[in-house]
């Protein structure tokens, strides 16, 4: 970790979906920086924060913003802290290359933690349509050929797998990737 510290992003999972548990972008960022974090940047309304730490890991930071959170907003928020190498490898890794050019059909799921492999076994089972997935330590990659609006299958994942998560289309993955990055590179 350098002295200006190291970049994270913040996956939100639960806010600004169907028009419940509204949070603003320019609230959301003006919240990190009042924790005094740097670099603060922010990417669509589903909760995608870029942020540098002085210190803390990505579970550490993770207790501190969800309990920060809910104190000021009153509800709870699933929250999955990742660190510039985990989106580096999640793209890097990704099972689906052909998949990529169009962002609405591949997926990744941030884990809270690997699922064992009888819950991918579980999940699995229910995999009968047009998708595929594979997971890799705490991501699960979906292609959903028909989108993921149509996919029952991925509606599926959370109560099947039962490890919490949240999804991104590859189109957010990429985008926070190159932000990590830039702000990495600062």
């Amino acid at each position: 970790m350098s002295a200006k510290g190291t970049v994270f992003v913040a996956l939100f999972s639960g806010i600004n979906v169907g028009g419940n548990r509204i949070v603003k972008m320019a609230e959301l960022k003006s919240f990190f920086e009042s924790l005094g974090f740097g670099d603060v940047a922010t990417y669509v309304q589903s909760g995608n924060v870029v942020f540098r730490a002085k210190k803390g890991d990505a579970a550490a930071l993770t207790k501190q913003l969800e309990a920060a959170f809910e104190k000021k907003w009153g509800f709870n928020s699933r929250i999955m802290v990742r660190d510039l190498s985990w989106f580096e490898r999640l793209v890097s890794e990704n099972p689906y290359p052909e998949a990529a050019a169009d962002h609405t059909k591949l997926h990744a799921y941030a884990l809270e933690r690997e699922p064992t492999a009888d819950e991918v076994a579980r999940l699995a089972e229910k995999c009968t349509g047009p998708e595929r997935f594979e997971v890799k330590g705490d991501v699960l990659y979906l292609s959903a050929p028909d989108g993921l609006g149509k996919s029952v299958f991925a509606n599926l994942i959370p109560r099947t797998l039962k490890v919490p998560g949240t999804a991104r289309n590859w189109r957010s993955v990429l985008a926070l990737l190159e932000m990590a990055g830039r702000a990495g590179a600062k």
